[in-house]
């Protein structure tokens, strides 16, 4: 991983806790056979199935606006620290430290960090130290490290070089998430998790919709000649009828098609219907809106809610943000007392989100219910 370009001191190395500890007495899991990660396991979703999940958000537009939307509603956060000079200094770190090549503050790198746990269920971060401090926040791309679990209670992070592997040299520096690991395991679950199918089924019937339109939207015609009994040029009769049908057909104006003798035009596929794609449409997005745990009315879906279930919806949205504030705040906390220890303050700090309000949320949905009620009454009374 890029960004580490600055060698620790003999005493920020103890600061920090790169040197080992000689006299630490070593961690012993007694429920994991040793063979289990003897030779180490890759951590995050594979090449593969990480292309997998962003074919999702690309190909299906309710997924990516969905993991947008829970990034938006994620909130801020304040630092609290006994000592108000550290608090202004890391009030001033957290706002202007670089992130990345182009962008800047604390929300810039937890927004990219937070949208990498979603969708691979795992994240990689690091603090780049210059100069004594940390200069900057880098989010790692997991195309470019992988993951290993070195034990029960260890990860290790390493770094791919052209076709060769190395080891992280400070993994004090890196930040590591894991979204519903699995018992035992440092792999994150993400959020797409189940929906490949579902979202194949959704694609084939949006496929289907759009190869049904062009056929009956775009009209297509067979030309039946009967030949003359005597068959005195028949062929020539039938190559000429093609190609004044082609002309008229062609041309960009409404043009007349003559013919001489028995002929006969008919609309390919004009009985037939497209069939109702409103009912399997809705259960597929209806599984999708589920797994991913956004409310219908935040992404613009007009499904009937009253404002009871509206604010039922809000309330579970809710928890959901609690439990994933739960996930990212020891990397802040981490963020934060690595740069109170290097810039010399005590490491006590208190990590306080702001109190999640869906309250406008429901409001718009319940006028966006009301208006969509007195439209259908209006229809209604138009029938009548």
């Amino acid at each position: 991983m890029e960004g580490v370009f600055y060698s620790p001191s003999r005493k920020e190395d103890v600061m920090l806790g790169f040197r080992k500890k000689e006299q630490a007495a070593a961690v012993s899991v007694q429920t994991r056979p040793e063979e289990s990660f003897r030779l180490g396991r890759a951590a995050p979703p594979g090449p593969g199935e990480r292309a997998l999940y962003r074919a999702l958000r690309e190909k299906v537009p309710i997924i990516d606006a969905s993991i947008n939307k829970l990034r938006r509603l994620l909130g801020s956060f304040v630092v609290e620290c006994p000592d108000e000079a550290a608090q202004r200094g890391l009030r001033r770190f957290l706002e202007d430290v670089p992130v990345g090549a182009a962008g800047q503050g604390i929300d810039s790198f937890l927004g990219v960090y937070f949208e990498e746990l979603l969708t691979y269920g795992n994240a990689v971060g690091e603090m780049v130290v210059s100069g004594g401090q940390v200069a900057a926040l880098y989010n790692a791309s997991l195309e470019s490290v992988e993951l290993e679990q070195a034990g029960p209670l260890e990860v290790k992070v390493s770094v791919w070089d052209g076709a060769q592997r190395r080891p992280c040299p400070y993994p004090e520096l890196l930040l590591v998430s894991a979204l519903n690991p699995e018992a035992g395991s440092a792999r994150g679950t993400s959020l797409l998790r189940g929906l490949p199918f579902v979202s194949e089924i959704l694609l084939k019937i949006y496929h289907t919709l759009g190869v049904n339109w062009d056929r009956l939207g775009n009209v297509r015609f067979a030309v039946t000649c009967k030949p003359d009994p005597s068959g005195l040029y028949a062929g020539e009769r039938a190559r000429q009828m093609a190609q004044e049908w082609q002309r008229a057909m062609r041309s960009s104006q409404v043009s007349d098609f003559v013919a001489v003798g028995d002929v006969s035009i008919q609309a390919i596929g004009a009985d037939n219907q497209i069939l109702d794609s409103e009912v399997p449409v809705r259960q597929m997005l209806e599984q999708i809106v589920a797994k991913l745990g956004v409310p219908p009315f935040l992404l613009g879906l007009s499904w009937s809610s009253t404002e009871r279930m509206s604010s039922q919806q809000a309330d579970m949205l809710t928890s959901e943000l609690d439990a994933y504030r739960r996930v990212l705040t020891p990397v802040i906390r981490k963020i934060c007392r690595t740069w109170l220890t290097l810039a010399g303050y005590g490491p006590e700090c208190a990590i306080q989100w702001e109190e999640i309000t869906m309250q406008d949320e429901v409001d718009h949905a319940n006028a966006r219910y009301l208006t969509a009620r007195a439209r259908q009454l209006e229809q209604k009374e138009e029938e009548l």
